[in-house]
């Protein structure tokens, strides 16, 4: 199982988890992908954290789009059949 590294300021680490959870949610075991081949989290922190308006960045995946927001991390879905994050 992959476990994200201890970091001492707690912001990426908890954008990690979240993330991984999210998908966990959607049934992507977290060693089935690695993170870091689909998104910079450091970046897309400090992304969110410098921004004083609305922001959310999408990606995808394994074919699980993802919207994160300083509100969060959803799954982006177009019918209810798909999976919501909740």
């Amino acid at each position: 199982m992959h476990t994200p590294p201890a970091d001492s300021s707690g912001g990426p680490n908890d954008l990690v988890v979240e993330i991984i959870e999210t998908l966990e949610t959607c049934g992507l075991e977290d060693d089935g992908y690695q993170l870091h081949d689909y998104v910079d989290v450091d970046a897309l922190e400090q992304l969110l954290a410098s921004s004083d308006g609305d922001i959310a960045v999408q990606f995808t995946i394994e074919g699980i789009p993802l919207e994160v927001s300083p509100d969060g991390v959803d799954v982006i879905v177009e019918d209810e059949s798909e999976c919501v994050n909740e």
